[in-house]
């Protein structure tokens, strides 16, 4: 299996967790400004950017360490870009990270925010 229909079916096993714990799936693999946004969900109020990340292991650290501060500003971007088309700019937005590894599915709310970007 290519790495694009592995990163589909990471997505697709991430949106399937979020669905079922209540999310609404507004988007998926948007791109917009200098990112793109893997998953756009909605829950309680709440528009959370979830990032995805998939390793077969932790032998080279936690999929979630994957999200590096640049990683992290292009995502910023998108979501400032989507946020501003969508008149959400004045509501609470989150961002979060989904990682998979090791047969298990780990959501991490708030995994980080501007000022992990800098």
């Amino acid at each position: 299996m290519n790495a694009r229909a592995v990163g589909a079916r990471a997505e697709d096993a991430a949106c399937a967790f979020l669905e079922a714990n209540g999310y609404a799936i507004l988007g998926r693999n948007l791109r917009l400004g200098h990112g793109e946004l893997d998953i756009v969900a909605r829950r309680d109020g709440v528009t959370a950017f979830v990032e995805v990340k998939y390793r077969r292991g932790a032998r080279f650290g936690t999929p979630a360490e994957a999200v590096t501060p640049l990683k992290m500003r292009r995502i910023l971007d998108a979501a400032t870009c989507y946020a501003a088309q969508n008149g959400l700019l004045e509501t609470k937005l989150r961002f979060d990270v989904i990682e998979l590894f090791d047969g298990k599915i780990r959501h991490i709310e708030g995994a980080f925010d501007q000022s992990d970007c800098l």
